[in-house]
């Protein structure tokens, strides 16, 4: 998936879940799953365009 792609279904899913965070609350079932999807397409962001920063530079 190119990087446009994936930051288009990145803010797509953020806008879902604050619709339904805001309809059915922040806690319910709808909006944890909504909010794990976009957990997983955070961290593929970050896996594939983020750059590694090396536990050395600590």
């Amino acid at each position: 998936m190119i990087k446009q792609e994936l930051v288009a279904l990145i803010e797509k899913k953020r806008a879902e879940l604050i619709q339904v965070a805001t309809t059915n609350g922040f806690t319910s079932s709808v909006a944890i799953r909504y909010s794990q999807e976009l957990d997983n397409l955070l961290n593929e962001y970050n896996r594939n365009y983020v750059k590694k920063v090396s536990s050395s530079a600590c």
